[in-house]
């Protein structure tokens, strides 16, 4: 570790009626962005230190969800919170056996943690929150779209107990399709195209 720079946001501890411990608001994405975007311009200034490449590592099973506009929509959600039952109860209602789908997206069911049913969480609790959505990023690649302006899905995080991917098909799995939540997941063909802005960048 060369260097470690740390700043509080703050937390808050409700969200949509329910319990959080943390989660960033809407109106702090800019500060986050600034603070980001600052510090890195300050390293590439400093002498000391030669950017060879940029590694986004960050709190996992999390969406940043976009509209139109690149707006941020929601907060970060926690994924320690529950999720409602009844919410899971319509899930594996519409969508299969829960021990079927855990095998085939190699994700132990875990509510919030399994972060693509956020997704379908966010679309059936808050439904007008949802219709907004143009883009749902995990953090990891939401902070590579604010160097590069890209929106990106990116198998580390697609792969990682999401219940997003069928390891049998290799592709979003059948309840991704049926929800129309593929349509918010940006293509992971473009991963080429970041890295070769990441790399420019840096120059």
């Amino acid at each position: 570790m060369i260097k470690i720079i740390k700043k509080l946001f703050g937390n808050i501890q409700n969200c949509h009626s329910q319990p959080m411990k943390m989660v960033i608001l809407p109106k702090i994405w800019p500060h986050c962005k600034n603070w980001i975007k600052d510090n890195f311009n300050a390293i590439l200034d400093n002498e000391k230190y030669e950017v060879k490449a940029i590694n986004f590592s960050t709190y996992g099973a999390s969406f940043v969800h976009l509209d139109q506009k690149g707006n941020v929509l929601t907060p970060l959600y926690n994924y320690t919170k529950p999720m409602d039952e009844e919410i899971l109860d319509l899930f594996y209602e519409k969508h299969g056996d829960k021990l079927k789908i855990a095998r085939e997206t190699a994700s132990p069911q875990s509510g919030m943690l399994n972060s693509g049913l956020q997704l379908f969480w966010l679309k059936y609790k808050h439904p007008e929150t949802f219709k907004k959505i143009r883009y749902s990023l995990h953090l990891p690649q939401y902070l590579s779209y604010l160097f590069t302006g890209i929106c990106v899905s990116e198998f580390t995080s697609i792969g990682c107990h999401t219940n997003l991917w069928d390891y049998d098909k290799a592709d979003y799995h059948d309840w991704v399709y049926e929800e129309g939540i593929d349509a918010l997941l940006d293509p992971l063909s473009r991963l080429q195209q970041v890295s070769t802005l990441l790399t420019e960048i840096k120059k």
